[in-house]
């Protein structure tokens, strides 16, 4: 019998008068992968901060290879070989990438001679062992969302971590960059390390975890024995796990053993049945909003970008980290002014060299990372939600905070924003309900053209269908919707037309419903742009 290296037993955690937490147990052996399932709000992260020391819990008890913690801290966990990789960094942006990793793992000692030629050896062979292409003398400000995952990851495994939670770590990742991470796991699972894995996405799931927690409402609904024979995407077979140091797991509770499946998972995650299927294309296509033609920016490396937006349709831009989806909305909103090219609204050329000339153009930009330039988190929904909007809500400097509040409520019924009021703070929202709130800030400007960009990122698979929904019923009002995504399915489910960059261009245009190779072929440059095609 395998012993558990982390054993978690009838945990409670309240806050105020909420229960975050209601008697959860919970155990991680080693060389396995536990997947920790759950809707936004279900108490994933209020489990994790227990775990790391952040939160001490109220009730239950905590065990780390069969020694009770009395009084688990932050440095006590660190101590005993937890590390936890965030979905949001927690890296220094002033901070070159091998200092960064040199504060996670440099013993601290007064009047320390440092040795910068082994620091910076040390950041290089870790960076390598990731296969992260990152300079080591980069400061932190300058990388991608996934550049820094990386990094994050490198730390965590110089400091020889025996239990590592990684909390969405391919949340903003390409394909793959993905197989490269469960290349990861599995090495870090061979050596013996038992990792804690939250994802929203159940294909990670099956591919890579022995066994799955769910949690709802703060209270575990069970743990069982992953199916991971069963289909659970178009994109599983390119990542099925190999069957080499699994370890034996019997006698899941709640099954008997019986290893449990996709669609009784999301059941289980949400305690209603949600469909599986991307919301139907339905509804024709209109005439062309957006254009460009050969658009190009020589800074942002977007080069010769030509192509057609459609009322009522939803297009989709897939592409690697770095192929230039980003930098073309950026572009198209006028964060980054164009040195070539045009752009066409309606058929009549535009000059967009400011989001104030987009915006009133009828071009809206939802980014990536809602946390930064999406919401703000420390104003009311209603601000949220009005800021673009906020001459018309108060001309002449008039203060009518109630047709402030009026506008938001609106749009709280129609995007169906779980929150107590138009008063609530962004920060007390789930993720799935920011990106709403991010998304009814633009809807506010009344556009014809909506971007989107990684719209469903780090949300719960309930709030990604609620999302979707939205998406196509403002395609079928007649918005045009560019959607960037690195995910996969999200964009051959939800796409009408796909569209493929490489290198800043675009390479390929497919049909919606493509095969998942195919997109990664153009991807990866095994395919060209056919001028006859969608």
């Amino acid at each position: 019998m395998i012993l558990p290296i982390l054993q978690l037993d009838r945990v409670s955690k309240s806050f105020g008068g909420v229960q975050a937490l209601r008697n959860v147990s919970f155990d991680l052996k080693p060389a396995e992968v536990h997947a920790l399932l759950g809707e936004n709000g279900a108490g994933k992260s209020t489990l994790i901060k227990i775990i790391t020391g952040a939160h001490q819990p109220d009730a239950g008890t905590i065990e780390i290879s069969g020694q009770k913690i009395r009084h688990l801290t932050p440095r006590t966990a660190h101590n005993l070989g937890i590390a936890c990789i965030y979905q949001q960094p927690a890296l220094f942006a002033d901070l070159t990438v091998a200092e960064n990793i040199a504060l996670r793992l440099e013993p601290v000692a007064p009047a320390r001679r440092i040795d910068w030629a082994g620091r910076r050896l040390r950041a290089k062979q870790l960076l390598d062992r990731v296969g992260a292409a990152i300079h080591i003398d980069a400061e932190v400000r300058e990388l991608s969302m996934p550049e820094q995952q990386l990094v994050e990851i490198s730390c965590a495994i110089g400091a020889g971590a025996r239990i590592i939670i990684m909390d969405e770590p391919t949340a903003s990742l390409t394909q793959q960059e993905q197989h490269r991470l469960y290349a990861i796991v599995r090495e870090l699972r061979g050596l013996g390390v038992g990792l804690i894995y939250i994802s929203h996405r159940l294909e990670e799931i099956f591919a890579l975890a022995d066994r799955v927690t769910v949690l709802r409402d703060g209270e575990s609904v069970g743990t069982f024995p992953v199916n991971t024979a069963a289909p659970a995407s178009d994109s599983s077979n390119v990542c099925a796990r190999p069957s080499e140091h699994e370890p034996a797991l019997a006698g899941a509770k709640d099954t008997g053993g019986l290893p449990i499946h996709e669609a009784a998972l999301i059941h289980l995650m949400v305690g209603r049945e949600v469909s599986l299927v991307y919301p139907p294309r339905e509804g024709s296509r209109g005439g062309v909003l957006l254009s460009t033609r050969k658009l190009g920016c020589r800074a942002s490396g977007v080069r010769d970008v030509s192509l057609d937006l459609q009322a009522g349709e939803v297009v989709g831009l897939a592409g690697l980290v770095g192929a230039g989806r980003t930098e073309l909305a950026r572009i198209l909103f006028g964060i980054t002014a164009a040195d070539g090219g045009e752009i066409l609204l309606e058929g009549k050329p535009v000059s967009i060299d400011s989001p104030q000339a987009a915006i009133s153009s009828g071009i809206a930009y939802v980014p990536e990372d809602r946390r930064r330039h999406g919401i703000i988190l420390e104003l009311p929904i209603a601000a949220n939600m009005t800021m673009a909007i906020h001459e018309q809500v108060f001309p002449g400097s008039w203060l009518r905070f109630s047709r402030e509040a009026e506008l938001a409520d609106q749009f709280i019924r129609k995007l169906d924003v779980r929150a107590p009021g138009p008063d609530a703070l962004g920060a007390t929202l789930s993720g799935g309900n920011q990106q709403k709130v991010a998304l009814a800030r633009w809807l506010a400007c009344k556009p014809k053209v909506l971007i989107l960009d990684e719209p469903t990122q780090g949300v719960d698979v309930g709030a990604k269908t609620e999302i979707h929904k939205i998406i196509r019923a403002l395609a079928q009002e007649g918005l045009a919707v560019l959607m960037i995504s690195s995910d996969l399915p999200e964009i051959i489910g939800m796409s009408d037309r796909i569209l493929v960059m490489r290198k800043g261009t675009l390479v390929a245009g497919l049909p919606g419903g493509s095969d998942p190779q195919q997109v990664m072929a153009a991807a990866l440059g095994q395919r060209t742009m056919d001028p006859d095609e969608p």
